[in-house]
């Protein structure tokens, strides 16, 4: 296992005091272990789980030629490229009743979509394209071409091809997959542990009362839905006060008993340091200050109790910082411990109403409203204020305007990076 140190070593140009993002996202990659312990599963239980290993199938799918179209199925060759073919209807075939017995030349075959195709037929006239007449159907000239409209045996899937990869976040589309090759079971690893907390003295859970001076603790409630939304086990271990043995207490739960742990506060420069001061000593841990807007502070590393260790992740303790920092770092690191392969969340591309300000040097976060404009095209809106404490901005914004290192000033309508909130796109 390699230290920190000889991680950073592998970063180029790594500044602990002046990092850029992507230089911090690198960091991470190269430090997050993978989860290996595997667990067999239903498959209506495998919903949201990372694939432990290749999926093969064993069957062809489809498993017959087919037909894709309700139709005729004949003989492309017999179809007359500068006339009408007329042809004689011999029977029927159904998904799952297939027409057996020889089809003879001049004659076609009645089809439904899935059904098997006739022997020696290899193509397939949609029924809206023919005129019936009894027995006999009329073909017009060049409506289609030979093979079209059927489904080959092995299209989907052919014996012995990897039907899904290990690391796949499990889709419902999967499931249905799986199912089509018969796999009632499905080998997954098993779910990421992650422990989160809040520190500060001045921090209450609900239900609690409120002195003054005092706040409710919103981080807490907005980590555990992104946490959510990574199908991972979750340990709230509530609000921790800013004092060294309920701080040492709670960082060696923690990693007796997950993966990772995510703190909100005691980072900052300015805050009291008994947080950073436990989590130096219990393990090995960087503190950042990342060229970053909002978000600058944060904590990385490893902490150990006994002969359990966890990957840390100490984030700010602003609102909106926390969600940014999230977002722009532990989600894929996550996704990464889970055995995932972690796709980039998709980026829009969208017109700015407004100037904004920026300063070269530095990755900026802004909430925005991003809608559609009169010709279709994609618009972004700031919602005011940018405060990294002020957490109604987040909730009114449906995405987040990303304004990259090297980026200085936006005019009114140059186009910007925004990534979208789910249910965007």
């Amino acid at each position: 296992m390699n230290t920190l140190q000889e991680i950073a070593s592998c970063v180029s140009g790594y500044d602990p005091n002046a990092l850029p993002v992507a230089q911090a996202q690198e960091f991470i990659a190269r430090l997050v272990p993978r989860v290996d312990a595997t667990e067999s599963l239903p498959i209506r239980s495998a919903l949201g789980r990372v694939l432990a290993r290749d999926i093969v199938s064993g069957i062809n799918v489809p498993a017959h030629d087919n037909s894709a179209m309700d139709g005729y199925a004949l003989r492309g060759a017999e179809l007359r490229a500068d006339a009408q073919s007329t042809l004689t209807v011999i029977g029927t075939g159904f998904a799952g009743q297939q027409f057996s017995g020889p089809v003879p030349p001049g004659h076609c075959v009645r089809v439904m979509t899935g059904a098997v195709m006739p022997e020696g037929l290899d193509t397939v006239v949609p029924q809206e394209f023919v005129q019936v007449d009894r027995a006999t159907i009329t073909v017009p000239p060049a409506v289609v071409r030979t093979g079209d409209n059927r489904r080959l045996a092995g299209e989907d899937l052919a014996v012995g091809e990897a039907a899904l990869r290990a690391g796949r976040l499990l889709r419902p589309a999967d499931l249905g997959l799986l199912a089509s090759l018969a796999q009632a079971e499905v080998p997954v690893l098993r779910r990421l542990r992650v422990a989160f907390f809040s520190t500060g003295d001045e921090l209450r859970s609900i239900g609690e009362p409120l002195p003054e001076g005092c706040v409710y603790d919103s981080n807490r409630y907005t980590l555990w839905g992104m946490l959510q939304r990574l199908g991972v086990d979750l340990l709230d271990m509530g609000v921790v006060r800013d004092e060294p043995a309920a701080l040492e207490a709670a960082f060696r739960h923690a990693a007796e008993n997950a993966d990772a742990v995510i703190t909100s506060g005691g980072v900052s420069v300015g805050e009291a340091d008994h947080t950073k001061q436990v989590m130096a000593r219990l393990g090995d841990v960087l503190f950042w200050r990342i060229a970053m807007r909002p978000g600058r502070p944060m904590a990385i590393g490893r902490i150990q109790s006994g002969s359990h260790s966890a990957i840390l992740f100490g984030l700010p303790g602003n609102p909106v910082a926390v969600m940014v920092t999230f977002y722009a770092f532990v989600r894929d690191a996550l996704l990464a411990m889970s055995g995932s392969t972690p796709q980039p969340l998709p980026m829009l591309r969208a017109a700015s109403e407004k100037a904004l300000r920026k300063k070269p040097g530095r990755t900026e976060y802004q909430r925005g409203i991003v809608s559609r404009a009169a010709d279709g095209s994609w618009q972004v809106a700031i919602t005011g204020s940018q405060g990294s404490g002020i957490l109604r901005s987040m909730s009114e914004a449906n995405g987040l305007v990303v304004l990259h290192h090297a980026q200085g000033d936006v005019a009114a309508g140059d186009l910007v990076d925004v990534l979208p909130f789910d249910g965007l796109v």
